[in-house]
């Protein structure tokens, strides 16, 4: 192993998938989850949070019990794809807090959103004042999700451990 390089075994795996499933878990009770005593299991949490593989820790909200109803995919493709106009439209994007997702895709629309709104009023609004309005949108395409059949946050680990390069930023190898 490189002096650039940190293996995560089976535990660091497992306090991974314990803390994907529950942020506000206690050492305590994530120490007993994954068979160690408290103070290793912190310090292993430490070394992991160095590593720089937790980004941040979030509380999900219930959209519906929010009133937030709709979820659309939005398909946005630009007149020019330079690099001006990319960023334009992804600051202005950025800005809005109904979009959840954007991505840059290859195909045939440039963008893909995903946009929580209360119902097609409020789309309505977010497409005609906000999304018409960012300079070089040259089409604009809806798409309703009728039914989410499956959400989840947690990233998809491997149980055996993972092989992590220059602090995790440049590659990884599963083990």
């Amino acid at each position: 192993m490189s002096p650039t390089s940190r293996r995560l075994d089976r535990i660091d795996v497992a306090i991974l998938n314990q803390l994907q499933r529950n942020a506000r878990i206690t050492n305590a009770e994530l120490a007993r989850a994954v068979n160690l005593s408290t103070t290793p299991c912190f310090n292993r949490v430490k070394n992991i949070e160095k590593l720089g593989l937790i980004n941040q820790q979030v509380t999900l909200l219930n959209p519906e019990v929010l009133g937030l109803n709709l979820n659309v995919f939005v398909s946005v493709s630009l007149e020019r794809q330079d690099e001006s106009a990319l960023r334009t439209f992804e600051e202005e994007i950025s800005a809005r807090p109904e979009v959840m997702e954007c991505y840059l895709m290859t195909g045939d629309a440039d963008y893909l959103l995903r946009v929580v709104v209360p119902n097609t009023k409020a789309l309505e609004r977010f497409i005609l004042e906000h999304l018409t309005t960012i300079k070089g949108i040259s089409n604009i395409r809806s798409s309703f999700a009728l039914k989410q059949v499956r959400y989840k946050t947690a990233l998809p680990l491997p149980a055996n451990g993972l092989e992590l390069s220059d602090g995790g930023s440049t590659s990884v190898e599963w083990l």
